[in-house]
């Protein structure tokens, strides 16, 4: 009997071991996509660790759809379409729109899209709601977001049936930095207060335009953009924070891309750790007077080094106007506009 207790009590440990086990494998994975109480804020001190995320889910196709027949032989031979750790970089030609918008309307998702108008660039919200009318998730539910201190100033532009306008009124500020800076405080608030409502977002400079598609291609757990001016470089010629004091400091031969600040996304929960995490070491680094190179895209960078994106987006979601465009790019989908950056910033 004591034999037969004992034997008991060893199969019950056992099992009790090995949900322990499979609870902290499951608390784990899933941690991100809780509330927002449960994440932790990643500071950048101490040895990196890369953290991947993906969110996987069923994709359903209509019946009947109709589409080119896809090949694993044939494609893009003239760029890389997938980075080292296996995340897609989307260009043209390498997607099917009309496939793919097709698999995500149904799930009847909400993207919002933020915007900062602040000061003499209100000047460039009209162009920005208009072409997004034309080509940002058309048939999609979208909110866009903008954040200025002109709210009187915000133009009347006719949005489809499923898309909202929404006007956030925020300080005016006489350096542009702090503006920049502040981006990411804003985000992470706004993000707190629509985790229920929303499911992806993207976060835009104003001074820009859609000229082209920009669709459910571009949806990821954490969505980054190549910046335009570097992705032919070497990562020495990166603009990186330099300064090890920063805590968004880089080192001589680390990082994999230098990442737009004017265009990142992703689930709600992804960007809120991102932002959360960008905003306290900002703060942090500001307690010991120090200001990164380029403030929240500095820290953005520093970030996804670590936290490695689950899709990249080309250049051509965020091409600059003032550049020719490389053969490899073969269509621009979103850019900045040419400005006079002494008549619009508070400081140069």
């Amino acid at each position: 009997m004591h034999l037969l207790n004992g034997k008991i009590v060893t199969v019950i440990l056992l099992l009790a071991l090995l949900l322990g086990v499979l609870y902290c494998y499951i608390f784990q994975s899933y941690r991100v996509v809780g509330s927002f109480e449960q994440t932790d804020v990643t500071q950048v001190d101490g040895p990196p660790q890369a953290v991947i995320r993906t969110h996987d889910f069923p994709l359903v196709v209509p019946n009947h759809l109709q589409y080119k027949q896809p090949s694993i032989l044939q494609g893009r031979t003239d760029v890389v379409t997938v980075t080292p750790w296996l995340a897609p970089v989307v260009w043209e030609g390498t997607f099917n729109p009309v496939l793919l918008d097709s698999i995500y309307r149904p799930r009847n998702i909400t993207v919002a899209a933020t915007v900062f108008a602040v000061g003499k660039y209100i000047k460039f919200l009209k162009d920005f709601l208009e072409t997004s009318e034309q080509h940002f998730f058309v048939g999609f539910k979208v909110h866009v977001y903008v954040f200025t201190d002109r709210a009187q100033e915000v133009p009347q532009v006719k949005m489809a049936a499923g898309r909202q306008l929404m006007v956030r009124s925020v300080p005016s500020s006489k350096r542009w930095q702090e503006i920049s800076a502040r981006r990411m405080e804003m985000i992470q608030t706004l993000i707190e207060e629509l985790h229920n409502s929303t499911d992806y977002i993207f976060c835009l400079d104003v001074d820009s335009k859609f000229h082209g598609h920009w669709g459910a291609e571009s949806l990821g757990s954490l969505v980054a953009v190549i910046h335009p001016g570097y992705y032919r470089d070497d990562r020495s010629r990166f603009p990186y924070e330099r300064r090890p004091t920063s805590r968004a400091y880089i080192a001589p031969g680390e990082g994999d891309f230098y990442y737009c600040g004017g265009a990142f996304g992703g689930r709600l929960q992804e960007v809120h750790l991102l932002a959360k995490t960008c905003r306290a070491n900002f703060e942090a680094d500001a307690k010991d007077g120090i200001e990164a190179a380029w403030q929240e895209e500095s820290h953005l960078n520093r970030y996804m080094w670590t936290n490695k994106p689950s899709k990249v987006l080309s250049p051509e979601y965020l091409w600059q106007d003032f550049k020719s465009r490389n053969p490899e790019v073969h269509i621009v989908r979103f850019s900045g506009v040419i400005k006079n950056y002494a008549e619009i910033r508070p400081n140069v």
